[in-house]
């Protein structure tokens, strides 16, 4: 088990001043996880951004902490839709092997743009997608076949997923052929799908309460599990997670 710590130098020091220094070591430790993740996961290879990657994983062990998860979940889906359609921005990441298990195409709401996605709501109807983070749960045989709901965590931005039907599914317009033939994937009414080819992997990989984190180009997007705490709940992880990865 590994245990991160501090001791005071002097006595004179004020306890807001030692934990300080605590946060800032938990700080680096935290960043030196990502960075040897997203390197030996080889996300840039795969067009992933470091910084996006560094958020989704500060939500993702907030929401660990709060104990959202189910029972020894490793695995996250990074959905970036900062990037074009025409890009696999769709990652599911295996945290505890420090493995990249998929990268596809993923769909947005064709209320949120075009080839790129420009608008973000929580609104019935707007047919657009929804920021932040949530968890991926319970899998049903829908209009478009076997799917899987998901449970907005952020008040204000994704909350509605369930009561809007905002899923992962399948769909026919997503892959290479669409985007040969209209320069872009085709368009949702606000669900993250996914190619037919990939649906069953997705699903039988993410279901069950892992985190799933939708990222765009918004400033207007907030969420309390994008606060410091992660750093303390970090520490706290079990040494698996702290521990140098496996190769």
């Amino acid at each position: 088990m590994s245990i991160i710590g501090w001791t005071p130098v002097r006595a004179t020091k004020n306890t807001e001043t030692l934990k300080t220094a605590h946060v800032t070591t938990a700080k680096e430790l935290f960043s030196r996880y990502v960075n040897t993740v997203y390197q030996t996961a080889h996300l840039q290879e795969t067009g992933m951004d470091l910084g996006v990657f560094q958020k989704a994983l500060t939500g993702y062990f907030n929401i660990k902490s709060a104990n959202n998860l189910a029972k020894n979940s490793s695995v996250i889906t990074v959905v970036d839709f900062s990037k074009s359609s025409r890009e696999k921005r769709m990652w599911i990441i295996d945290l505890l092997n420090n493995q990249l298990l998929l990268n596809t195409w993923v769909a947005h709401g064709q209320g949120s743009g075009n080839d790129m996605a420009t608008s973000f709501s929580d609104t019935n109807e707007s047919h657009q997608s929804s920021l932040g983070f949530y968890l991926a749960d319970d899998v049903y045989f829908g209009k478009h076949g076997r799917s899987l709901r998901l449970d907005g965590l952020d008040q204000g931005f994704n909350a509605n997923a369930r009561s809007r039907g905002v899923v992962v599914h399948a769909a026919d317009y997503v892959g290479a052929g669409t985007i040969a033939a209209i320069g872009r994937l085709g368009r949702s009414f606000g669900c993250p799908a996914v190619s037919p080819a990939v649906i069953d992997q997705v699903i039988n990989t993410i279901k069950g309460k892992s985190v799933f984190f939708i990222n765009g180009n918004s400033s207007d997007y907030t969420s309390k599990y994008l606060n410091d705490t992660v750093f303390a709940n970090f520490t706290a992880q079990d040494s698996t997670m702290i521990e140098a990865p496996r190769s």
